[in-house]
């Protein structure tokens, strides 16, 4: 099933006490036995029933024998329906009515109504895109590749190589995941949608856990389909036809109630299984050429951990087994990258369960933290932005004005003191009103830029929690500008320029995509629009002067008003969002804002809100990542070791360190009593960026040996010359050596 169940509101299921307990705080005393009919439950499953809240608990045990009959049943149905959809495409090749598909190119090809479909286009095309199509579009609209078109009409064709085709592959793949857990596990499925790169499926399997071994016979199973080509089928139904079809399944009659009365379903068919599902798909299951059963694990029904226990399958695939290796390469890189091994192995930081969610930096750690602020701190003053302090806990009267207490409550840490409620702060915006709301301001005072790294507190679901790119306690690079809107465009360019000079002093690549007006947005259509042209004209402006184009997301703003979304790469190119730039019609106008304008009446500004680094521990985690701990001079906290070649140089060593010390280097002195090779191998293993060593040698020139972490030997050097060298690439950021860059592509090579 596809990802859209979770934005419907699900409703309690009636008429179907025989299928399905619903069990909650209310009622669990009242529950007693399974449903006459039902098999026998475990008495784990027993258990659960006491702690689901208002889960839905199946009645059958988790047995593809148990199953069979529902299974056979579903099939017979699916066919009666897909009878009924066929009905019109069999009268049409009688009709011969025409059809004229255009496409993006503006060429236009002829086929027959309810009879044509998108291959037989790509087909008209060439051989190769017919071959190599997944999906299409028609008038902007999903289509799977073997339905017929319907009428005149726009086409687009898409092949792997676009999102549009991996997310078909993928969530094609998933149904066949999906058909290995019934036949092999009678599992209760609930959802399978693609996600990122892959996909997933999650199900109900009583008291079963997976093990390796199960991943083993999950992929001989799906071997199996693959070979056997099945054929994706589409059929449409009504609401209460799925509810009959899938009456033995309560996690998917649970998503049908929740849609409203009238509501029209699609379901897919693939071989015995079959699955509610909005499409599209690829046409047959032997297109699927190489997969992976990636990892498994525990999920909670609706994400809820009051829920039903479930078990999620991962997963990937692709149409080259040359693609699935080079995924499996780089999955094995970033596990040699991942920040919360790199971060204990270099000390850097740790999580501890007395505060869960909440990091230990270590002092390495802080001192790549506070390298990050600095910088940042930098760019606040070279652009205009005034640095201010809140409070960290709010009355809920201010969560109450912004909206938090209805829309985000459960996410927030929350508790009474002296009757009265308070809320610790999830984020700045709310206090940098009460900020603004202090003082009046003429529209000359205007942009009012306030920035801040305060501490932020959210109470994320334990299981939701992963090293550093998910916390309950972070600081964000936090701004936001009030101003009018006439100067929205300028404020916005600003932002993309100091984004700009961040990232590119990192090293990280990007990519911009402009999110427009949704559907329950709030305002005038007047301000919406007004704002898109803004934000659209500085992304043109951007692309003209910077070479960097730009996306649409059509719809897919905040209520509250128009976005730029900001993806960023790393070195293994996996994609990250951490800045953003919104803009905010509503707050002001809940917070009841105003500035007095040109002609001296009350006028309501907007607020941009903006991050770059977003917040500084999902920042630190990629980083750490993209360098693989190796950090460039600048952010490294381990920038000079010094390594006496005996005891008779301890004294010029620490006269070394000094010298470097007074010129702020994080710099160590290695007196263990060790060989100097093995004091050498360890500061490179430890990632210090340059090894000094020294001798009486050394000691009589002033000099030192230096080597490097990568084991280059750079030679005997002063020290004045050596600070004066370190401070150079330390101040100007440098992202490489400057004593030991790497070697110069040429142009053959690249």
């Amino acid at each position: 099933m596809s990802s859209w169940w979770d934005d419907r509101v699900a409703k309690p299921v009636a008429g179907h006490e025989k299928i399905l307990t619903k069990l909650g705080k209310a009622n669990v005393a009242a529950a007693g036995a399974p449903a006459a009919g039902a098999g026998k439950l475990s008495t784990e499953e027993k258990k659960a029933h006491q702690s689901w809240g208002s889960a839905s608990v199946p009645t059958q045990e988790a047995d593809p024998k148990v199953k069979a009959p529902y299974y056979a049943k579903r099939i017979e149905l699916f066919e009666k329906y897909y009878e009924r959809t066929c009905f019109d495409q069999k009268q049409a090749v009688a009709a011969n009515e025409k059809l004229v598909v255009t496409l993006p190119d503006g060429n236009t090809k002829e086929g027959t109504k309810l009879v044509t479909t998108p291959k037989d286009v790509a087909t008209m095309i060439s051989k190769s895109l017919a071959k190599n199509v997944m999906v299409a579009k028609v008038d902007g609209e999903d289509w799977d590749v073997f339905r017929p078109l319907e009428d005149d009409c726009k086409l687009q064709l898409f092949t792997f190589d676009s999102a549009e085709g991996k997310y078909t592959y993928w969530h094609s793949t998933a149904h066949l995941v999906g058909q290995a857990l019934e036949l092999e596990y009678g599992a209760d499925l609930t959802i399978g949608p693609p996600i990122e790169e892959g996909f997933y499926y999650d199900c109900y399997m009583g008291d079963k856990t997976f093990h390796e071994e199960d991943k083993a016979k999950l992929s001989k199973r799906i071997d199996k389909i693959i070979k056997e080509k099945q054929e994706f089928q589409r059929a449409v139904v009504t609401r209460e036809e799925a509810l009959h079809m899938f009456q033995e399944n309560p996690f998917k009659t649970e998503v049908i109630e929740g849609l409203p009365e009238g509501s029209t379903i699609t379901l897919y068919r693939n071989g015995p299984f079959c699955d509610l599902c909005r499409g599209p798909h690829v046409p047959h299951t032997g297109l699927i050429k190489a997969f992976s059963i990636t990892q498994t694990s525990r999920s909670f029904w609706r994400a809820d951990v009051n829920n039903a226990p479930l078990m999620r399958v991962y997963g990937v695939s692709y149409p080259d087994k040359k693609l699935l290796k080079k995924y499996e390469h780089r999955i094995a890189e970033a596990k040699k990258r991942d920040h919360r091994v790199l971060g204990l192995k270099q000390d850097l930081y740790f999580f501890s369960q007395v505060s869960p969610g909440s990091c230990f930096f270590q002092a390495y750690g802080t001192r790549v933290y506070n390298k990050l602020i600095e910088f940042v701190k930098e760019k606040y003053w070279d652009y205009g932005y005034e640095e201010v302090t809140t409070p960290n806990i709010f009355h809920f009267d201010l969560w109450n004005t912004s909206g938090h207490a209805g829309h985000y409550k459960q996410n927030m840490f929350h508790f009474h003191v002296e009757k009265e409620e308070w809320g610790m702060k999830p984020m700045n915006c709310p206090g940098h009103c009460v900020l603004f709301d202090h003082r009046k301001h003429s529209f000359r005072d205007l942009p009012k830029r306030y920035a801040e790294f305060g501490v932020l507190h959210r109470n994320e679901y334990s299981g939701a929690l992963n090293g550093l790119t998910r916390v309950r306690r972070f600081v964000q690079d936090d701004a936001h500008i009030f101003c009018r809107k006439d100067q929205i465009e300028q404020e916005v360019m600003a932002y993309l320029e100091m984004f700009y000079e961040i990232y590119g002093t990192l090293g990280l690549d990007y990519d911009l995509a402009l999110s427009t007006r949704p559907e329950g947005f709030l305002g005038t259509i007047e301000d919406w629009d007004e704002a898109e042209a803004a934000l659209t004209k500085v992304l043109n402006n951007w692309e003209e002067s910077k070479g960097k184009a730009w996306t649409l997301n059509p719809e897919d703003g905040a209520f509250y008003g128009p976005k730029i979304d900001i993806t960023v790469y790393d070195a293994l190119g996996r994609k990250f969002q951490c800045a953003t730039v919104q803009l905010d019609f509503q707050l002001p106008l809940r917070f009841k804002l105003s500035f007095v304008n040109s002609k001296g009446e009350f006028e309501v500004p907007v607020i941009v809100h903006r991050a770059i680094m977003g917040s500084f521990e999902r920042m630190i985690a990629i980083l750490t990542e993209h360098f693989a701990a190796k950090w460039p001079l600048w952010l490294s906290p381990k920038q000079v070791m010094i390594v006496p070649i005996s005891q008779t140089a301890y004294e010029y060593a620490e006269e070394v360190k000094a010298a470097f010390y007074k010129a702020k280097f994080f710099v160590e002195f290695d007196s263990r009593d060790m060989t100097m090779q093995k004091k050498v191998r360890d500061a490179q293993l430890a990632q210090f960026n340059y090894i000094l060593v020294v001798g009486e040698q050394e000691k009589e020139k002033k000099t030192v040996n230096v080597r490097t972490r990568n084991n280059k030997v750079l030679g005997e050097k002063s020290v004045q010359d050596m600070i004066a060298v370190l401070s150079k690439e330390r101040d100007e950021r440098c992202l490489e050596s400057l004593l030991s860059p790497p070697p110069k592509q040429d142009k053959a090579s690249k």
